[in-house]
């Protein structure tokens, strides 16, 4: 029997989609699911779920809640990690302290000043997850979906012996929204997608074998496709390849779109599907849902319609199924780049794709990227490295450094003012930088 351990479980609508994909799969229906958090009432919500599609789904699985993490991790197969460290009140600085600096923020959980600073409060704790899992399930696979992906990926490949790689929605959501677009069956496009994560690149799009980039290409004249996905239509008809993550994402990664108010009016705000670019839109979200999240919860306990129980296409559930000795899987995870892309910098946690089978993941070799698509990867690579290699040595300078290479903050800012910047997002954050000797660049 499996047992399957979410860390961060409180995420109840991401858990709760997680618990009903794994119970789908036979070699999983018995297994232990331990639910832990750090919020009890939370953890009461998604016990609650779990229980509820374990009843109507006839299955056989245990449920078990803790606000323990080593009773979760104990003897565990696989982990599923959804933590946030520090709420709404701590991260609300990391996009409202750039702003008064010109630094305009749509998302800010990935990359640049906010990414930065949400990696450096996050790495200490995924690194004590490490830390228990290597002591209590040193077999276990670690499927990471915490942001920002790539800086906690490459802190923990690299401090940890445990099999970890990080999961992203991207890369399937945008493949099956060009299916969506082109009139093609789901899952019958076939795509190589790699690059870093929030920024892979589909260097394949093929549909019974031929190249599908000509008719996205024509679709672009039509204004109500342009207009759906601005921010990366507008990559795609200058690079010349189409990027993962939406567009309010995407704006924040590149020097292009938000260095100017008319820009952010013009590429940013109108049309850009789900996730508008508009300032600080997802903390806004979040604001939003704090005094209703409870009752969006509670109706969905107490709906007496039958569930939904039809399998998702998130990866997690594929990849545990074929890790404890299912099917073979194959999906797009952040990794080591031990040569896999020959143009970005050596270990650095890439996006690829990754099969998975008993023995644990096996990247595939892509080769090199075009150079264009190569240059803007390599420039958020630095910054990462250099912020990660922060972390990791407590020298508040490279934090400066890794700040100031960042895309959008170099459009906008003068050194002098990201180093203010950086020092004001220092003493906001003091207190999750244990690291971290100085908290003030000099």
């Amino acid at each position: 029997m499996a047992k399957i351990a979410f860390i961060g479980a409180g995420s109840f609508e991401f858990t709760r989609k997680l618990v009903n994909d794994i119970l789908t799969f036979p070699l999983l229906e018995d297994a232990t699911l331990s639910l832990m958090d750090i919020d009890p009432q939370r953890l009461d919500f998604i016990t609650r779920a779990a229980n509820r599609i374990v009843t109507e789904g006839n299955y056989r699985a245990k449920i078990t809640a803790t606000t323990d993490r080593a009773e979760a991790l104990k003897d565990a197969d696989a982990v599923v990690c959804t933590i946030l460290e520090g709420g709404i009140d701590v991260w609300r600085h990391d996009i409202e302290i750039p702003k008064k600096y010109g630094v305009d923020i749509c998302v800010g959980d990935t990359r640049g000043p906010a990414g930065i600073f949400r990696a450096l409060r996050t790495i200490p704790v995924m690194l004590d997850i490490c830390a228990d899992m290597e002591r209590l399930c040193p077999d276990a696979i670690l499927l990471n979906y915490t942001n920002p992906m790539a800086m906690l990926c490459r802190a923990m490949q690299r401090e940890t012996s445990i099999r970890v790689t990080g999961l992203c929605h991207s890369v399937q959501d945008t493949a099956r929204g060009m299916e969506f677009l082109l009139g093609i069956e789901n899952e019958e496009l076939r795509y190589l997608c790699a690059g870093i994560n929030h920024q892979a690149w589909y260097l394949k799009l093929e549909h019974e074998g031929k190249d599908v980039y000509p008719l996205i290409r024509e679709a672009m004249s039509r204004p109500e496709i342009y207009n759906f996905e601005i921010v990366r239509n507008e990559m795609f008809l200058n690079l010349g390849y189409y990027v993962t993550e939406s567009s309010g994402h995407n704006s924040e990664y590149n020097w292009w779109f938000r260095k100017r108010p008319e820009l952010i009016e013009r590429y940013c705000e109108p049309g850009t599907g789900w996730n508008p670019g508009a300032y600080a839109y997802i903390l806004n979200e979040y604001l939003a849902r704090e005094t209703g999240w409870m009752d969006e919860i509670t109706a969905w306990l107490d709906d007496p319609e039958p569930l939904n129980l039809e399998r998702g296409h998130e990866y997690a559930s594929y990849i545990i199924n074929a890790y404890l000795g299912g099917e073979p899987f194959r999906f797009n995870g952040n990794v080591p780049n031990t040569g896999l892309i020959t143009n970005l910098p050596e270990v650095a946690c890439v996006e690829v794709p990754v099969f998975v089978d008993r023995d644990g993941f096996h990247p595939v070799h892509v080769g090199a990227l075009p150079p264009q698509c190569a240059a803007l990867n390599n420039i958020n690579i630095a910054s990462e490295e250099m912020a990660v290699e922060g972390y990791f040595t407590g020298d508040p300078t490279l934090i400066f450094y890794a700040n100031a290479y960042d895309p959008l903050t170099a459009a906008v800012c003068s050194l002098e003012e990201i180093k203010e910047m950086t020092n004001e997002m220092f003493e906001k954050n003091r207190e999750y930088l244990p690291t971290f000797t100085s908290h003030r660049v000099e």
